[in-house]
């Protein structure tokens, strides 16, 4: 793989993923062939702060859950309003992260 691809992938990946990450994401991309680099681009990475906004705005209801990919989570978050408020609020000050932790386990599934 050609330095410059993978520098440009970093580059215009950095806000979907932790910075704790970005190392090993790199030692994959390194051992990666062309043909896997293109379809490793175009998968559907999620932005964290679209997810806040998401959360914020839509988090009663599960939305964010659900576009995670935690459908169980997000049933039970829409039939409890959101745990009643408190799991709405907490959602809010974590889904950062989850979407972070979301986007590297779709990397690492699809890299290999």
């Amino acid at each position: 793989m050609e330095q410059n691809k993978i520098d440009l992938f970093m580059a215009s990946m950095n806000d979907k993923f932790s910075s704790s990450h970005m190392m090993m994401i790199r030692t994959q991309l390194e051992k990666c062939d062309d043909s896997r680099f293109g379809y490793i681009q175009c998968l559907d990475y999620k932005n964290p702060i679209v997810l806040i906004i998401i959360s914020y705005f839509l988090g009663f209801f599960g939305v964010d859950r659900f576009i995670l990919g935690d459908t169980g989570l997000g049933l039970l978050k829409l039939f409890t309003c959101g745990g009643l408020g408190i799991w709405y609020i907490v959602d809010i000050f974590l889904i950062y992260g989850r979407t972070k932790e979301y986007n590297f386990h779709l990397f690492m599934q699809h890299v290999q």
